[in-house]
């Protein structure tokens, strides 16, 4: 693993420096960036992976967790435009997708924008109305995730995992209560959509109307799976996003 010189936000787990193209991953709530080390192994050395690491959350837990959506975004934005030297890509997961489109926004209007936005297992922004669901024990936080499949029981029953993933667990539910989309214009990259056809937290009536938030190509990709689709389904949503990134121009030598 290879973190990016002065920046704590970026995890390089397979460094391709000649990718013609990076994709940068945003993990989804209590996630962290160990979350796409199969996504980099996989697509390098094609793309470029960065894994974003939230603060407070494995080699970052010593630093407080951010409970803003939109501060969050803020941050990585500042982080990310020095590395906007090549074309590059955005893709999140459930919480990271809201935070993905913020971050699109953002770069965008700094002239810096991405090729592509991918987005899974969320719920158009135009549609979400801050995640209602407030956690209240221990108990019930862990339950919410057993439910929605998304860490392993085997590592919920250990105490000490428990210990170090609860805290950020309960900062990013807090950042989605807080978050409310602001009406703006559309962006001016495609926009690619995946979600699972069992999953409670994305309906595919809600997922495709990400089309909105487009003014470039939108598609919609619907696989077999809940919340955590993605993990059994890979294969499935690599293969569109290798197609859609080998569409990417190649930069001109600076």
């Amino acid at each position: 693993m290879t973190a990016l010189p002065d920046s704590p936000w970026f995890r390089n787990y397979r460094p391709s420096p000649d990718a013609p193209v990076r994709l940068v991953c945003l993990p989804h709530a209590g996630g962290s960036a160990s979350f796409y080390f199969p996504v980099a192994r996989e697509l390098a050395p094609e793309v470029e992976v960065l894994a974003v690491q939230y603060p407070g959350r494995q080699d970052r837990r010593s630093e407080p967790a951010v409970t803003g959506l939109e501060t969050m975004a803020d941050r990585i934005a500042e982080e990310l435009e020095p590395l906007a030297d090549r074309p590059y890509a955005l893709f999140g997961h459930s919480m990271g997708a809201a935070i993905g489109f913020e971050v699109a926004r953002r770069m965008e209007a700094a002239g810096r924008g991405p090729t592509d936005l991918f987005v899974s297992g969320r719920r158009a922004p135009s549609l979400d109305r801050g995640d209602e669901w407030q956690p209240g024990t221990d108990e019930e936080v862990v339950e919410e995730i057993r439910k929605l499949n998304g860490t392993g029981g085997s590592l919920l029953d250990d105490e000490e995992t428990l210990r170090m993933i609860l805290p950020a667990l309960r900062a990013d539910y807090r950042a989605l209560r807080g978050y409310r989309y602001r009406p703006g214009p559309p962006l001016d990259c495609p926009v690619t959509a995946f979600t699972g056809d069992q999953d409670p937290k994305a309906r595919v009536e809600d997922v495709r109307a990400w089309v909105n938030h487009t003014r470039s190509g939108f598609g919609l990709r619907v696989l077999p799976g809940g919340h955590f689709f993605l993990v059994g389904q890979q294969e499935a949503v690599l293969h569109t996003i290798r197609e859609q990134l080998a569409r990417t121009p190649v930069a001109a030598p600076a």
